[in-house]
């Protein structure tokens, strides 16, 4: 799982202790600002930190559904205990390593959990369909079910996907219906960028998620590329020579990213496999070019993502409020 690291999270639980604690969905208490009728589902592609859920004010409003990896003959769940370094050594050793969507049914009973608990709908939140086949199994559990489900392909990952599912916790705790919970998702998506950097591209090529020729050209010619997720899709951003020098690129994509936006309204994420030093070294560098930008959160990939990255990713999201700073208008980052 993501690391926890409440420090790093003050505009999310600025925003979460101004929202009411839960009652039961669908009940209004005097002072209650709203009625909370939706909840939220997503898959652990979104790196929420580990803490996020219990963070919540109310029971059930979120669940996260988790995605299966296969290393070797063996299936495992994220949150499971050392999958991190099971999945590292195996890596190392070769070991196929895959991964797959979480089953309608898993979903299916998400759903149903939540009907149960008393909530009228449900804003489903996940990883981009171009990666993975996830969004269409909790499509296929929607038909299954008796309240609305509302399906949202975020078109990104990582917490790109999870500033989207946070955003559309918000929308949910302050009583929007479903179709408003959707679109506070759909739009913290399109506010959100994903850049990254890999030492070896091997992984990628083997899950199908970068072409086999940029595989090569990468391998051949010690091309180091800059990543970025675009229109759903992992696509090259830049290519580099050196490991070094592609770290420090990805630093300079993020302050420019970052500048261009309304001072004040930057939120970043930092994600790694393995190299949790190197990430803790960028966002401290990316926290002295960028100081009106609260802390990265820094985290480990989900097992689901770090099995097709590999080993020594950096991985940065930058996101942005909804409508800048101080107007506390989304659970954003």
């Amino acid at each position: 799982m993501p690391d926890s690291n409440a420090a790093s999270w003050p505009w999310v639980r600025s925003r979460l202790s101004g929202l009411r604690p839960g009652a039961r969905p669908g009940t209004r208490h005097a002072g209650a600002r709203a009625e909370v009728r939706t909840a939220v589902v997503t898959d652990s592609a979104a790196a929420l930190p580990a803490d996020y859920a219990g963070s919540l004010p109310q029971d059930g409003i979120l669940t996260v559904t988790p995605m299966p990896v296969m290393v070797g003959p063996e299936i495992y769940g994220e949150g499971e205990d050392d999958i991190l370094e099971t999945i590292a050594v195996a890596l190392a050793a070769g070991t196929q390593v895959k991964t797959s969507r979480p089953s309608p049914g898993q979903f299916e009973q998400a759903y149903r959990a939540a009907e149960r608990r008393g909530f009228e709908a449900v804003v489903s939140v996940h990883i981009s369909g171009e990666l993975s086949g996830t969004a269409d199994a909790a499509r296929l559990a929607a038909a299954r079910v008796g309240i609305p489900v509302e399906v949202v392909d975020t078109r990104t990952v990582g917490m790109a996907q999870g500033m989207a599912v946070q955003a559309a916790v918000e929308a949910a705790a302050a009583g929007s219906d479903c179709a408003g919970v959707a679109a506070a998702a759909v739009a913290q998506a399109a506010r959100t960028k994903v850049f990254f950097y890999v030492p070896s591209l091997e992984q990628l090529r083997r899950g199908g998620r970068i072409g086999a020729a940029a595989s090569l050209l990468g391998t051949m010619l010690a091309i180091k590329p800059i990543l970025a997720v675009d229109g759903g899709r992992i696509v090259p951003l830049e290519k580099v020579r050196s490991g070094a020098r592609a770290v420090a690129r990805l630093e300079e994509i993020v302050v420019a990213q970052a500048a261009a936006r309304p001072a004040g309204s930057v939120r970043l994420a930092v994600h790694h496999f393995g190299n949790p030093e190197e990430a803790e070294s960028l966002a401290a560098r990316l926290e002295a070019a960028l100081p009106d930008c609260p802390p990265a959160q820094i985290s480990s990939l989900p097992a689901v993502l770090a099995a097709h990255a590999g080993l020594g990713v950096l991985a940065v999201i930058v996101g942005r409020t909804a409508d800048g700073p101080g107007t506390g208008a989304a659970l954003s980052t």
